[in-house]
């Protein structure tokens, strides 16, 4: 085919298919530096798009699960709160009952130390009662307490698999430690109730087993949303790697496609112009 035609302007179908490539070239670019990534859809990577869409679903999923084990936090605070102030309030009640277990402790000064006691009861009963976090309570199965009183599971990590919360029966505790009249007026009554294997004693053992659990499980908790956290970053960074456009590399292919489009055009405008060359051989 002759390159000087007017039927065919092979210069200008070159520049333009050069023009149309450059073009390509930069929206391509254009995207990736509007995005910020080198993948942002199927249509840039098939593949790479669907394995971070995989990546982003895991880490909100244990995005959801960290949101899910800070609420149990705050629950388990409560709960630790609650058992430290009975705790405390127990060991005082102690104090008291080694009192009464003296016989020599009568009339008005043991009914002091009766009145004593069932004071710290009561404030024992108060701190079973107001154990409650958003609704929810490990202690609380007390008549009057506020807060569903149920063990806890919940979502650890992205599958769902769950941690168990156990609970602790405020109910009980304080049933077995809210005494007779009969037992608080018997000084060898009240001594069997502080022995070792009495009835206080094995109450308040039992409320330190329980902050130890809690104990045990805060930590857990607490590792846990630190554990899913770390794995969120490890994963970002992954995903960064994966789908994210290096921005100072085609920042500079940006600017070289933009000048090459500049010079296509005038190519183009410069091969559009050969057939009125060819009309200047006829004047």
């Amino acid at each position: 085919m002759s390159l000087d035609s007017v039927n065919t302007n092979v210069g200008a179908m070159i520049a333009l298919q050069s023009l149309n490539n450059t073009n390509t070239q930069l929206a391509a670019v254009q995207k990736q530096v509007s995005t910020g990534f080198r993948v942002a859809d199927a249509t840039d990577d098939g593949a790479a798009y669907a394995i971070a869409q995989g990546v982003r679903s895991t880490v909100g999923a244990l995005t959801s699960a960290n949101q899910q084990l800070g609420g149990v936090q705050g629950l388990l605070s409560t709960t630790q709160s609650g058992l430290n102030n009975i705790s405390t309030t127990m060991a005082s009640m102690r104090d008291v009952l080694v009192k009464l277990s003296d016989s020599n402790v009568q009339g008005t000064q043991r009914t002091e130390y009766e009145q004593q006691y069932k004071s710290m009861l009561a404030n024992v009963k108060t701190f079973v009662q107001d154990a409650n976090y958003n609704g929810k309570t490990l202690v609380g199965n007390l008549t009057g307490s506020t807060g569903t009183f149920s063990r806890v599971a919940v979502a650890r990590n992205e599958s769902g698999a769950s941690y168990g919360i156990t609970t602790f029966s405020g109910s009980g505790l304080y049933g077995s430690i809210n005494f007779t009249t009969t037992q608080m007026n018997g000084a060898s009554t009240i001594a069997a109730l502080i022995t070792a294997t009495g009835t206080f004693l094995n109450q308040q053992n039992a409320v330190g087993s329980a902050l130890n659990t809690v104990g045990a499980e805060t930590n857990y908790v607490t590792n846990q949303i630190s554990y899913n956290s770390d794995k969120v970053n490890a994963l970002n960074s992954g995903l960064g790697s994966l789908v994210d456009a290096n921005l100072a590399q085609e920042s500079a292919q940006l600017q070289s496609l933009q000048i090459r489009q500049q010079l296509g055009t005038q190519a183009l405008s410069l091969a559009n112009q050969a057939p009125q060359t060819l009309l200047s051989l006829f004047k």
